[in-house]
């Protein structure tokens, strides 16, 4: 496969997870797009590391009335051998916010993949923050 259509492979299987991460249903799914060591840096909050502690994140977000996340990535760098490779995003969370209200946070995004053993690529590390000015 040439390295535009690994691309937009990537981009997406990424898509496709963000599709199913939208929907908010089906959490296994949602967390076999992680490796199984894979390490989540949400902000002002302690790393998530690995299969177990990320479905359990999972899981609680979606108790949270009224939560839902989106995302887009947009870009993807590859490593020269092709099995490792970065993506730039952005992404929207809606929570309720102190007064009950829910509210939508903008935030940009890096994530980096990797192409696991059985030759999937599943992203090994997520961290997000706000945007400026949010």
């Amino acid at each position: 496969m040439s390295e535009d259509q690994e691309r937009a492979h990537l981009l997406e299987r990424d898509a496709e997870w963000a599709r199913l991460a939208a929907k908010g249903r089906d959490v296994d799914a949602i967390v076999s797009y992680w490796t199984d060591d894979a390490v989540i840096l949400p902000p002002g909050m302690p790393p998530v590391v690995g299969r177990v502690a990320l479905r359990e994140y999972v899981q609680g977000s979606f108790k949270i009335p009224g939560f839902r996340i989106t995302w887009e990535s947009t870009d993807v760098r590859f490593s020269p051998d092709t099995n490792v490779a970065y993506m730039f995003g952005r992404n929207a969370v809606t929570l309720p916010g102190p007064d009950g209200a829910l509210t939508t946070f903008h935030g940009r995004a890096v994530t980096i993949w990797r192409r696991d053993t059985d030759g999937v690529w599943r992203c090994a590390v997520d961290i997000w923050n706000a945007e400026p000015g949010a």
